[in-house]
């Protein structure tokens, strides 16, 4: 089932186009990494799928009975956002706030929490202070936060930015094992070409007049690919 269909899109920053005609697909089941320069609309592609940002021209839509309800969004974190003050059973019980009816949470939702907790190992930091924790453990708070947002489809912005190596094939491997046993569909922006062709099932590589949409081995297998390979450093 196809969750997210885009058609002849064009997209602008600041008033600059940085996207022509882009043209992509997303089914139930994939894991889509979004790569590219710096500058060529990664995080504004995100937003528009969230809805916060309008294309310029084309079509862009969540289908396939998918809604804002169901949709877990990671962002790219900032340095007033990792010294947040409140417990880690807190933040990650803030993802559900969309669904939440009258002044307190449910226990339904509370169980929620706790699942995802468990899921991500970070059951035993309930009670610890979020900005406490290290960057992993941090983003593991947040990855569960939106779970708790949307199980459905996971938009992640860069997850894995200033994380050591050991800490990012750590959070790569619980991406990868929530898509593949969970069913989670994901959408990644990421810089990091080896791990995207690495994991994902496709890859959509933005550049202004020529972008790629298509399966890992398409991938590659082409120009795009093999001209931007080496700026990955491997």
């Amino acid at each position: 089932m196809s969750l997210i269909s885009c058609k002849n899109v064009y997209l602008s920053y600041e008033s600059n186009t940085v996207i022509n005609n882009l043209n992509f697909e997303v089914n139930e089941g994939d894991y889509l990494c979004i790569v590219g320069e710096n500058g060529s609309g990664k995080s504004t592609l995100i937003k528009s799928i969230l809805g916060l940002k309008q294309t310029a021209s084309g079509h862009l839509h969540l289908i396939g009975g998918i809604n804002g309800g169901e949709i877990g969004y990671l962002p790219q974190q900032t340095t007033a956002q990792k010294d947040f003050p409140a417990s880690v059973y807190e933040v990650v019980l803030s993802g559900c706030i969309a669904e939440k009816k009258g002044i307190f949470f449910s226990a339904a939702q509370k169980r929620k929490a706790d699942e995802n907790m468990k899921k991500l190992d970070i059951l035993s930091l309930k009670s610890k202070c979020y900005r406490e924790l290290s960057g992993g453990q941090q983003q593991r708070v947040l990855l569960a936060r939106a779970l708790c947002a949307g199980g459905k489809l996971l938009l992640l912005d860069e997850p894995v930015t200033g994380l050591d190596p050991l800490v990012t094939a750590e959070l790569y491997s619980l991406i990868d094992r929530l898509n593949r046993e969970d069913g989670v569909t994901v959408v990644m922006v990421s810089h990091d070409l080896f791990a995207a062709t690495q994991y994902a099932t496709h890859i959509l590589h933005l550049k202004k007049d020529n972008s790629f949409f298509g399966t890992v081995d398409e991938y590659t297998s082409s120009e795009l690919y093999n001209g931007y390979k080496g700026r990955d450093g491997r």
